[in-house]
């Protein structure tokens, strides 16, 4: 039997969270894949990317491209350059991408253009806003994709009423919530709590770096006050994005940060940060992926933005969507704390098999 050679392309901290348990159940099959992984580089830190493969047990990749920031389109041109000459090299079967960023979309056009197959975990994900650049990515990856891996139910209607075959649709679940499971044992021994001084269910949780959210300083300074607000009544942790920490001062908002009683940190490992959110009050977040978390950790969250593309987080989970409206999110925190919140469930097929599950349905494609 030819072995397949399947190129796992990630681009983002969060990608690395979702690629883990794919590339270890891909290389239990030696004798079928050849896997590689391939970081663009479109986020990176040196010491984060670290701590991300330590946490969650990975080797670094096999191929770094590097490319750094820039403009959506500077990013995407320069991603696909560098995926076209690795995916030719590698002599690719197969390229597997997650989510929305750039390096999902760049894949996705290099991929069909040469004519490699396409596989996209969290497929079918629709925020029906235009305006996020991640809606667009969605949007172009699942119908340039050959096998297309669902996370929830809401994904299998918004393919089949884009028109997209279902015959290439599979409902595979959750691939975040199979890291969160994996390393949970580690994340009970993280000891950030006690670094930062903090007591389970005794502090809120917050991160905010939409563009939506921290690119103008009118909405910036509104999430700020809310801010200020809720941290008179509970501590909150901040560990601040690159992105809001440079806009901060840019607007001139640095003291506001101290007027606000906020725990500020710098970004934080994976292990560190699913301790600080299971041990949460709640959260506060415009980040999808924690939306999911919280749903599976059972722990209430507060979506500051005023669409989300995880539906099910909000019908089954723990989500309550306010946006920045300040009286929404001042009733959602009353409800919490006087023990109110919403009644949530675990969706299905997020139980920590859905990496097994794909590499079964890839095996027979």
């Amino acid at each position: 039997m030819n072995k397949q050679n399947v190129l796992v392309v990630v681009g983002t901290r969060p990608n690395f969270v979702k690629s883990a348990p794919l590339v270890r159940e891909l290389k239990k099959y030696s004798n079928e894949f050849n896997t590689q992984l391939l970081h663009t580089g479109q986020h990176y830190d040196e010491n984060l990317s670290q701590w991300l493969f330590n946490d969650l047990k990975m080797s670094p990749p096999d191929i770094s491209l590097g490319v750094g920031s820039g403009s959506q389109a500077q990013q995407t041109a320069k991603i696909m350059m560098g995926l076209e000459e690795s995916i030719l090299s590698f002599k690719s079967d197969l390229v597997v991408v997650f989510g929305d960023v750039n390096s999902t979309l760049a894949a996705a056009v290099v991929t069909s253009k040469i004519g490699v197959r396409l596989a996209h975990v969290e497929s079918g994900l629709r925020s029906f806003d235009r305006t996020m650049p991640e809606e667009v990515n969605r949007v172009v990856t699942d119908h340039l994709s050959d096998l297309l891996f669902v996370t929830e139910e809401a994904g299998l209607h918004n393919l089949q009423k884009e028109g997209i075959s279902l015959d290439k649709v599979f409902f595979s679940g959750n691939i975040m919530i199979d890291s969160l499971i994996a390393s949970r044992d580690v994340v009970a021994k993280s000891d950030v709590l006690s670094r930062l001084g903090l007591t389970a269910q005794g502090y809120a949780l917050v991160t905010l770096h939409r563009p939506s959210n921290v690119d103008s300083k009118d909405s910036l300074t509104a999430a700020m006050e809310i801010l200020t607000e809720i941290g008179k009544r509970i501590p909150v942790v901040f560990p601040c994005h690159p992105r809001t920490k440079n806009n901060l001062e840019r607007f001139g908002l640095g003291t506001a940060i101290q007027e606000c009683n906020l725990i500020v940190t710098e970004p934080l490992g994976y292990i560190d940060f699913c301790r600080l959110t299971s041990d949460s009050r709640f959260v506060m977040t415009d980040s999808g992926g924690i939306q999911e978390e919280t749903t599976f950790l059972k722990i209430p969250c507060i979506t500051m933005r005023d669409n989300t593309e995880r539906p099910i987080t909000v019908t089954v989970g723990t989500n309550v969507m306010t946006g920045v409206d300040a009286d929404k999110i001042r009733t959602t925190v009353d409800d919490i704390l006087g023990g109110r919140q919403k009644q949530s469930s675990i969706p299905a097929l997020w139980d920590g098999h859905t990496a097994e599950r794909i590499v079964e349905i890839i095996k027979k494609c």
